[in-house]
Order: C-alpha cells, then sequence, then structure tokens
C-alpha cells in the first residue's frame, strides 16, 4: 500500500511537472508559441544577447564618433555595421514577446510591419557591411597602391550609403506582406489578431519570394567570404615565400597579424 502510494504521489509529480513545462493553454485570445522549456532558455539566451550586444555595439558607435579626424575606412564600415545591429538587436523585446504571447498582438498593426521590415532590413544590412568589408581588406592587402586611391573616406560613405539603401530597399516588401491577422476564420476580434504573414502574401507566392531574398543575402557573403579571404590567404603566403632578410620576420608577424584581422 505504502510503496503503491509513493508510486501514484511520484505520478502525480511528474504529471504536473509535465503539465508545467508543456505548451500553455491555447485560446482565441491568447496563445504562446512555444512549451515553457524551451521558451525559458529561448528568453535567457535572448536577455543575454541582448545585454551584451546592445552595450558592445552601442560602445563600438561611441568609438567610432570618437575618433574625429583619425578615422579610417575600416572603422566607418564598422561603425555602420555597429548600428545595424544595435537597432536589429532594440527589436529582440518584441521578439520574444511574440514567443510568450503570440497573441493579442498589443502593440498596433504599424509597429507590427515596422518591427518585420526593420529586423530583416537590418539583417541584410549587417550581410552587405560584411561583403563591403571583405572587399575592402582584399584591396588593401592585394592591391594597397590602387587601395590608396580608391579606398577613400569619401567613397566609403558613399558606399555605406548605398548599402543601406539596397538593404532598406529590398525588406521594404515586409511592409506589406505582414499585418495583424485573425487565429480562425471568423474571428474578428482585435484581441484574437496575430501579427504574422497576411493570407494574401503566403497565397500570392510573396512570401517565398522573399524567402529567397533573405537565404541570398546569406548565402553570397559567405561565398564572397571565401572567394576573397582565399585570394588573401595565397597573396600572403605568396609574399612570405619572398619575403629574405632581415625584416622578414617582422615582415611575417605583420602578415600573421594580418591573417587574424580578417578572421575577426
Amino acid at each position: 500500500m505504502g510503496g503503491g502510494n509513493g508510486s501514484g504521489a511520484a505520478g502525480a509529480a511528474a504529471a504536473a511537472a509535465g503539465e508545467a513545462w508543456a505548451v500553455p493553454p491555447c485560446d482565441e485570445r491568447v496563445c504562446s508559441a512555444l512549451p515553457l522549456r524551451v521558451l525559458v532558455p529561448v528568453t535567457a539566451v535572448c536577455a543575454a544577447l541582448f545585454l551584451v550586444g546592445a552595450a558592445g555595439n552601442a560602445l563600438t558607435v561611441l568609438v567610432v564618433r570618437a575618433e574625429r579626424g583619425g578615422r579610417s575606412t575600416t572603422s566607418l564600415y564598422v561603425g555602420s555595421m555597429a548600428v545595424s545591429d544595435l537597432l536589429l538587436l532594440l527589436g529582440l523585446p518584441l521578439d520574444l514577446y511574440r514567443l510568450w504571447r503570440s497573441r493579442p498582438w498589443i502593440f498596433g498593426a504599424l509597429l507590427c510591419r515596422l518591427s518585420h521590415f526593420v529586423a530583416e532590413g537590418c539583417t541584410y544590412c549587417t550581410a552587405l557591411h560584411i561583403a563591403a568589408l571583405t572587399a575592402e581588406r582584399y584591396l588593401a592587402v592585394c592591391f594597397p597602391l590602387k587601395a590608396k586611391v580608391v579606398a577613400t573616406k569619401r567613397r566609403a560613405k558613399a558606399v555605406i550609403a548605398a548599402l543601406w539603401a539596397v538593404a532598406l530597399l529590398s525588406a521594404a516588401p515586409f511592409l506589406f506582406l505582414v499585418g495583424l491577422e485573425p487565429p480562425a476564420a471568423g474571428n474578428r476580434s482585435d484581441l484574437g489578431h496575430e501579427c504574422k504573414p497576411t493570407a494574401a502574401a503566403q497565397e500570392s507566392g510573396l512570401l517565398g519570394a522573399m524567402f529567397w531574398v533573405t537565404t541570398a543575402y546569406f548565402v553570397l557573403p559567405v561565398v564572397c567570404l571565401h572567394v576573397l579571404y582565399g585570394f588573401v590567404g595565397r597573396r600572403l603566403w605568396s609574399s612570405e615565400l619572398q619575403t629574405r632578410g632581415p625584416r622578414a620576420s617582422a615582415r611575417q608577424r605583420g602578415q600573421r597579424h594580418t591573417v587574424r584581422l580578417l578572421g575577426a
């Protein structure tokens, strides 16, 4: 009897624990996207990323601004990329809200569209900055004389402005592809609306097209990194083989430092 009661109590405790970590009840008004056993660690990681990332990127922006006349083309790209990452991180609390409470969305249709637009636009912008910075480093290492003429601060600012324009224009469709949608047919209560892709966007195929646009923004910079860094590595390797004399070790140290910077 005692053993049976103990087993029953243990089973009840396990069932209670399972219910605590299960997906919360979902009705026409309130619904969480994930079970608690997933939401809690995801929230903890995102909170840490938000605090560390926001502080780090804000500090980077301040340092770049403080450089004034000594600002290099590389620091211009890094500072602009830090602004993009900072804007992306500032939208993280809204993403967590959607995970914990996918409905109702209480912030209005405008913020729903803007949050998706800014998130996608800043993601694209960061990817483009990485590709541009890679190209700039490639010129500096493989064509140092040409880089002094081409990679000027004025041109870097123009390129950065173009990167932002291209990224934001690429993300502009999200202003029309997402909105406040009812969770089920016939439910027109504002309290039940979710911030998500509209039914029209899914039926038209535009959402699928934007998926491939996003994929391209991830794949192309990676290809650019591998190709250009391959050229840079080959150039540094051939230069090391050609270097002889008492200045060889100092130059090799400089090359290794350059490789470490490129990896970072």
